[in-house]
C-alpha cells in the first residue's frame, strides 16, 4: 500500500504543474474533434509514448473551460501501485480539487494493474473520465471486457505534417514561391526526423539522437520488457532494430529468428506482437477476402520516421521512396482509424504488381492509393499507374490515387481516371 501522504504530495505537485500551462501555445491536433463530450463514456487516448497525449488531454480540457483533477501514474514516486491504492488516490484528488469535481483525467493509467474496475466504479458513479495510456492491447483488451459500450477509443499519432507546419510557423496556404520552397524544406526534415512533438525542441543532431534513442529503449523496457517480464532483452532489441531498418517490407520470421538466436518461431511472433501493441511499428495485412491469407506476409511499417535514422549504427540508404510510403500510410491511419476504415497493401501473387495502399470499410474498397517518390522516369510513372489499373479492375474500385513529389494532374487510362496528387498538398488537405 502506498502512503496517503506520498500520494498527497505527488497529486499536488502535478496540480502546481498543470496551473502553469497555457494551451494557447499548444499546436492544434486533428484528434481534438474526435472527444464526444456530450456523453458519459470514458475518454480514451491511446499512442506511442511522447507522441503528445498528455497534451492532447489538457489542451481539449481547459480550452472548454472544464475544472477537472489529474493524476500522472507515470511518476516514479508512484511506481508500483496497485488497485486498492486507486481509492487512496481518489481520496487525494478530492482534497486537492474539491468533492464536487466531475471530471478526472488518469494519465498513463496502464500502469496500474486493474485499473479497468476503477474507471468502471467512476462511470457509475457519473465521474467523467479521461484516460490516456501507451500500450495497445492492455487497454483494448481490457476495455472491450470491462467497459462494454462505455469508452470512445482516440489513437493518437506523432504530429501531421500540416500539424509540423503549425508548430513551425510554416505558412500552408500561400502558393508564393517563399512559402513553397519553406513547405518542402520542412518536408524534407519531416521525412526524416518524423513527428515526435519534443524532438523539434532540439537542435542538436547529437541531441536529437540521444532523444530517439533514449524514447525506443523507454518503450522496449517499460511498455514490453517490465510487463511481459521478457527474459531476451538483447533479442528483444535486435527484431525492434531489424524492423524499423526493413521498412516497408514483408515481415520473415525465420530470418528473425536465426537474428536474434531465439529458439521458437512462435517466442519471435510474441516479440514482434508487443511491438506492435506498444505502438512502435505498425504491421500491414495484404488485402484479401480470405481471413488466412491476411495473416500471412505482414509487412512492416514505424510508428514515426524519426526512428528509422536517428539510431546508433544506422547505416541505411537514405531511401526517400520508403520513407514517403512509410509518411503516407501513417497519415491513413491518422484519417481512417475514426471512421472505422481499413488499410491493407495489395499483391495477390507475384504475377501482379504491388499497389501499396487499400483502404476499405465494411468489406467494401473505398481507395487505392499508391506511393512513388519520383516519378519523372516514364517507365517508373507508367509501371505505377498501370499497377493502380491492374489492381482497380481486379477487386473493382474507381477512386485511384498515385502520390508523389511531382505535380497535381489527372491521368485517363482508359476508362479510368487517376489522381496524380502531390505529397505535400496531399497531406495538407485535411
Amino acid at each position: 500500500m502506498k502512503d496517503e501522504r506520498l500520494i498527497l504530495q505527488v497529486l499536488s505537485e502535478q496540480q502546481e504543474e498543470v496551473r502553469g500551462y497555457n494551451s494557447s501555445r499548444w499546436v492544434g491536433r486533428y484528434e481534438e474533434r474526435l472527444f464526444d463530450w456530450e456523453s458519459d463514456l470514458a475518454q480514451v487516448v491511446i499512442g506511442v509514448r511522447r507522441s503528445g497525449k498528455s497534451t492532447l488531454c489538457h489542451k481539449v480540457l481547459l480550452e472548454r473551460g472544464i475544472r477537472y483533477g489529474y493524476v500522472n501514474l507515470d511518476d516514479d514516486r508512484l511506481f508500483g501501485i496497485a488497485t486498492e491504492d486507486l481509492n487512496t488516490v481518489l481520496s487525494a484528488v478530492y482534497q486537492l480539487y474539491g468533492a464536487d469535481i466531475s471530471y478526472l483525467f488518469l494519465d498513463e493509467i496502464q500502469n496500474v494493474e486493474g485499473w479497468h474496475l476503477f474507471v468502471n466504479r467512476l462511470l457509475r458513479q457519473g465521474m467523467h473520465v479521461v484516460v490516456s495510456g501507451s500500450n495497445a492491447k492492455l487497454l483494448s483488451s481490457e476495455l472491450a471486457t470491462h467497459l462494454v459500450g462505455r469508452y470512445n477509443e482516440i489513437r493518437l499519432y506523432p504530429l501531421s505534417f500540416r500539424e509540423l507546419c503549425m508548430l513551425k510557423g510554416v505558412d500552408i496556404e500561400s502558393i508564393t514561391t517563399k512559402a513553397e520552397a519553406e513547405r518542402k524544406r520542412l518536408f524534407n526534415t519531416y521525412l526524416t526526423d518524423g513527428g515526435m512533438p519534443e524532438l523539434y525542441k532540439l537542435s542538436n543532431p547529437h541531441t536529437r539522437r540521444v532523444y530517439v534513442e533514449s524514447l525506443m529503449e523507454t518503450v522496449v523496457m517499460r511498455d514490453i520488457v517490465q510487463r511481459y517480464r521478457i527474459q531476451q532483452v538483447e533479442s528483444l532489441r535486435r527484431i525492434a532494430n531489424h524492423l524499423i531498418n526493413n521498412v516497408c517490407q514483408c515481415i520473415d520470421y525465420g530470418q528473425l529468428k536465426a537474428l536474434a538466436n531465439l529458439g521458437s518461431l512462435s517466442t519471435v511472433q510474441k516479440y514482434v506482437s508487443y511491438l506492435s501493441q506498444a505502438f512502435l511499428i505498425y504491421r500491414l495485412a495484404p488485402f484479401s477476402f480470405k481471413s488466412r491469407e491476411r495473416m500471412t506476409r505482414e509487412k512492416v511499417y514505424v510508428i514515426d520516421t524519426g526512428f528509422i535514422a536517428n539510431r546508433e549504427n544506422s547505416l541505411l540508404p537514405a531511401n526517400m521512396g520508403w520513407r514517403l510510403e512509410n509518411v503516407v500510410l501513417v497519415e491513413l491511419l491518422r484519417r481512417n482509424h475514426s471512421a472505422a476504415e481499413d488499410i491493407y497493401y495489395y499483391r495477390p501473387s507475384s504475377r501482379h504488381k504491388e499497389v501499396d495502399f487499400v483502404v476499405c470499410r465494411q468489406g467494401k474498397v473505398l481507395e487505392l492509393l499508391q506511393v512513388a517518390y519520383d516519378i519523372s522516369d516514364k517507365k517508373t510513372r507508367k509501371r505505377e499507374l498501370e499497377a493502380l489499373v491492374q489492381a482497380a479492375e481486379k477487386i473493382g474500385c474507381e477512386r485511384m490515387t498515385l502520390v508523389s513529389m511531382c505535380n497535381n494532374e489527372e491521368v485517363c487510362i482508359g476508362i479510368h481516371t487517376i489522381k496524380i496528387c502531390n505529397v505535400i498538398d496531399w497531406l495538407l488537405s485535411v
